[in-house]
């Protein structure tokens, strides 16, 4: 299974905690991490196993929507930050509404990426 993993720049931190406190279950070999690029950058620092896309302002959250698309990715973790506005919100909205119409689970804050986690954990 892959799973793509995203955060805004002041959700970064709390993505990284969300993995290192999941690392049991996705460092199994049957998931696939693939990330934005400092968001995966992060990820492979904290010794996840990450294939980086380009950044999201640059094309990362659309080449991601590309693999939702294509069927390649089937869950995305986009830690989002509320409160802050984000120059590249249509490439969000895109990437949201691709996974809307592929059926994808997406979670865009940390309780709902735990109960995706732990739906798929029992699967593994």
């Amino acid at each position: 299974m892959e799973i793509a993993i995203i955060a805004h720049d002041g959700k970064k931190a709390d993505l990284i905690d969300f993995l290192i406190k999941n690392e049991a279950v996705l460092h199994n070999e049957k998931i696939r991490l693939i990330g934005t690029g400092t968001t995966g950058g992060k990820a492979e620092a904290a010794g996840f196993k990450t294939q980086r896309m380009l950044s999201g302002p640059l094309g990362g959250d659309a080449q991601i929507a590309g693999r939702v698309a294509e069927g390649i990715t089937q869950m995305v973790f986009f830690f989002k930050d509320p409160l802050s506005s984000h120059p590249h919100e249509a490439d969000i909205n895109m990437l949201i509404r691709v996974c809307d119409v592929h059926n994808v689970p997406l979670a865009t804050n940390e309780a709902t990426a735990q109960l995706l986690l732990d739906a798929i954990a029992l699967r593994l």
